[in-house]
């Protein structure tokens, strides 16, 4: 068994009152020590008669963890812990986002322009000449990031007030990486047509929609009925966004091992959303092998109780009808690609894959197989999903971007040639020279990802006829 893993999101800030006597400290670094903790940064508060008041920053492998390495400092002879403070929830208290004006109003002539009697004039312009929206208003830079909450990180259906602080945090990295202002809509609704009613409802003031964290197979439905009803780009991330950036690291660790896309043999785990689109932008790339499983095995057609969405999926995946367990098909496998859940495959069954095997497992936070358990020598390149190992596949590296992109050039929709130049330009961010296994997919901190990202993307709806202006 692998030994728990640590992480910034678990961690927190102890204060304590340390006894003024020798080996106070270190009696205390020896109880996080035991407890499994790590200790991190220990900042000195203040010093009173007879002892001192310390923050002293730890890490853990989850949430329970945290509580047990904070009972293991109570339980020191003199030691006081006077609070613990999680540093991932102070980060959040009052959340993580908020709107700013980008001209002051400070006088009379401010407000009148700004607001009234001025800004009846803008009316008036818009209202003659809809298409003034993009140039007068917000509109030209503004995304709309909708959810009604039912698949929410690895959560599931929690809600849409439990699902506002992701909802929030996809808006502030919007604006940090790819200059899009965002705003978090959280639905009270799972019904599709009320989801698609309120969502066109609002689209007259946002320049593009990114749906987030709907549940499958809803999330197509909608998806595809706000394409085909909206004038702006409607894009669901967890689809699309995941396949962009999988695609893109793919086709780097595939350069790594030496393997070309039409050859290798591609085993997934998960064919919902991410799963499926996923697969096809695969398959628009030059895939010729894919074989996606499910909880029941290998979808292939002719199963039985395959939902029409699946049933699709086998018509197109799975040339020769394989049947199996995922851990039984990755047999000579080349590639692993999990969007499922926590053990989905084994070690035995990774063991069984071809030399110099791909192994992305992309379950959050907790992959379908750890790292650490993954057989020696056998696994060339490893990606998942989280940002404290290597080769994190982070949405952050697509959507600002392909928003911007978008937005640049005011395009109607999101083709398929956008998305696979969006792969293409991500994937090439990392020099040839610089590719190797532990680096298949940029950082989320390279600043060059977004505007790269947004060029090709701007090319790409240019080419397909769905940019309403060029360039600039």
């Amino acid at each position: 068994m692998s030994s728990p893993h640590l992480s910034p999101s678990f961690s927190a800030t102890l204060r304590v009152h340390l006894p003024d006597t020798p080996g106070s400290f270190a009696r205390l670094a020896q109880a996080i020590g035991e407890a499994g903790g790590l200790l991190g940064a220990i900042d000195i508060v203040r010093v009173e008669p007879g002892f001192k008041v310390r923050d002293v920053t730890v890490e853990a492998a989850d949430a329970d963890h945290l509580h047990r390495i904070a009972d293991a400092v109570r339980s020191l002879h003199g030691v006081e812990v006077e609070r613990v403070s999680d540093r991932t929830f102070l980060l959040h208290l009052g959340g993580k986002i908020e709107m700013r004006a980008k001209s002051p109003i400070r006088t009379r002539d401010d407000l009148s322009m700004a607001y009234t009697p001025g800004v009846a004039r803008i009316c008036a312009a818009i209202a003659d000449d809809p298409s003034a929206a993009w140039t007068l208003t917000t509109k030209q830079n503004t995304v709309a990031v909708v959810t009604d909450g039912t698949a929410v990180l690895g959560l599931g259906d929690i809600g849409p007030a439990a699902a506002l602080p992701v909802m929030e945090g996809k808006a502030a990295l919007f604006k940090e990486f790819g200059g899009v202002d965002a705003w978090p809509i959280c639905l009270a609704t799972t019904e599709t047509d009320e989801i698609v009613a309120a969502v066109k409802a609002i689209a007259p003031g946002f320049g593009g929609i990114n749906l987030e964290d709907i549940s499958s197979p809803r999330c197509f439905e909608i998806e595809r009925r706000l394409r085909e009803e909206l004038d702006v780009p409607v894009f669901h991330d967890d689809q699309h966004g995941t396949a962009i950036v999988v695609l893109a690291a793919l086709l780097n660790a595939l350069r790594v091992v030496g393997k070309e896309l039409a050859d290798v043999r591609i085993v997934t785990t998960g064919v919902g959303a991410a799963g499926i689109a996923v697969t096809d932008i695969l398959l628009a790339a030059g895939a010729r092998t894919v074989i996606g499983c499910d909880e029941g095995g290998a979808v292939c057609r002719g199963r039985a109780g395959l939902s029409a969405a699946k049933a699709a999926y086998a018509e197109r995946t799975n040339p020769d009808g394989e049947q199996g367990t995922a851990d039984e098909l990755l047999a000579g496998a080349d590639v692993f690609l999990g969007l499922s859940v926590p053990g989905a495959i084994s070690e035995k069954g990774v063991a069984r894959m071809a030399d110099d095997a791909i192994v992305f497992a992309l379950a959050n936070p907790m992959p379908e197989i750890a790292p650490e358990d993954l057989p020696p020598g056998k696994v060339a390149v490893v990606a998942t999903g989280r940002s404290d190992y290597p080769n994190q596949i982070n949405n952050v590296l697509v959507f600002p971007g392909l928003f911007r992109g978008a937005l640049d050039v005011r395009a109607s929709t999101i083709t398929d040639r956008m998305k696979l130049a969006a792969s293409s330009a991500l994937a090439g961010v990392i020099p040839a020279e610089e590719l190797g296994a532990e680096y298949v997919v940029p950082s989320v901190f390279n600043r060059d990802v977004s505007p790269v990202v947004a060029a090709a993307v701007a090319e790409a709806a240019e080419l397909d006829g769905v940019a309403r202006r060029s360039r600039t």
